[in-house]
């Protein structure tokens, strides 16, 4: 019976993990109608429903959702014993997915990456630049990246980074036109860039520091956006403050393009944590992924 059923089952946790035959079918390079063939007649095979579709979406049945949570980790179990069966190759390779946020990406990890995919380059990599908070097992990420206080407990956390401190910034043409803010309460004045963010939906509440005090100051102006790249472009061009690491901006600052206010009120944040799941056994590609951040 197992014979007959396992590309059909590999099939089903696609289906099933991505609730939607659509993107299922992107993933594993074959058309919707070969999916719902395929979903079709493993479920007559079986002689029970294992998926709910809808017009709008697809979900397991309880079935469904018993069989997801019993075979898929033994598949990851069998793809890593494969990964590690393509590491008795001379060379290693393999595939690393990570996740992480745009400052994260740029400052913390393609820095140590580059030398690494030159001395490996039967090694691919994926990083998934986003803000928004991803499950890194049921989205099948390697390993995530993103501030201390956001890293979930159940995750294994190394530290990859100092405390980050923030900064506001505006251009001298912005700062022509108007008084420079003494306070972090003075930027309600004034016109600025906005950050979204995409777990909640929320704009992000500027944080500072007062008498020792945590502040969180909700601005508003013009634009609001969902990039570091965008809200720095917008700074640039004039569209008022902006919000953001202070590293993304040193190079600025020193060539005049951008000026610092309410430097004394911006705190330091918790740095930054590589994190990934606490498995028994990693492929040989991430084993030498992991050692670049334990140096």
């Amino acid at each position: 019976m197992l014979q007959k059923n396992i590309n059909d089952l590999l099939v089903f946790l696609s289906v099933a993990k991505e609730r939607s035959f659509t993107k299922a079918a992107a993933k594993l390079g074959v058309s919707q109608s070969a999916l719902s063939h395929t979903m079709r007649n493993l479920e007559g095979r079986l002689g029970i429903r294992l998926l709910m579709r809808t017009t709008r979406s697809v979900a397991p049945t309880e079935a469904g959702e018993l069989l997801l949570k019993n075979i898929a980790p033994r598949v990851e179990e069998m793809e890593q014993e494969l990964s590690r069966v393509i590491d008795f190759k001379q060379q290693p390779a393999g595939t690393i997915r990570l996740t992480a946020d745009e400052h994260a990406a740029n400052f913390m990890l393609w820095p140590r990456l580059r030398n690494f995919l030159r001395d490996y380059p039967d090694i691919k990599l994926e990083i998934d630049v986003d803000f928004a908070l991803k499950d890194i097992v049921s989205e099948q990420y390697d390993a995530g990246v993103r501030l201390g206080e956001l890293v979930h407990k159940d995750m294994i956390a190394l530290s990859i980074s100092p405390e980050i401190r923030m900064a506001v910034v505006a251009s001298p043409a912005y700062l022509e036109k108007t008084n420079i803010p003494k306070k972090p309460k003075d930027l309600l004045k004034h016109q600025c860039i906005n950050l979204r963010l995409p777990t909640a939906g929320n704009l992000y509440a500027w944080e500072f520091e007062v008498n020792k005090r945590e502040v969180k100051v909700h601005v508003d102006g013009q634009l609001i956006c969902n990039t570091l790249t965008q809200m720095l472009q917008a700074a640039f061009d004039g569209f008022g403050f902006a919000y953001v690491p202070e590293d993304e901006v040193n190079i600025a600052l020193q060539q005049g393009r951008l000026v610092r206010v309410l430097e004394d009120f911006c705190p330091n944040i918790p740095g930054y944590y590589l994190y990934y799941p606490n498995r028994r056994q990693h492929s040989f590609a991430f084993s030498l992924f992991l050692k670049i951040f334990q140096q």
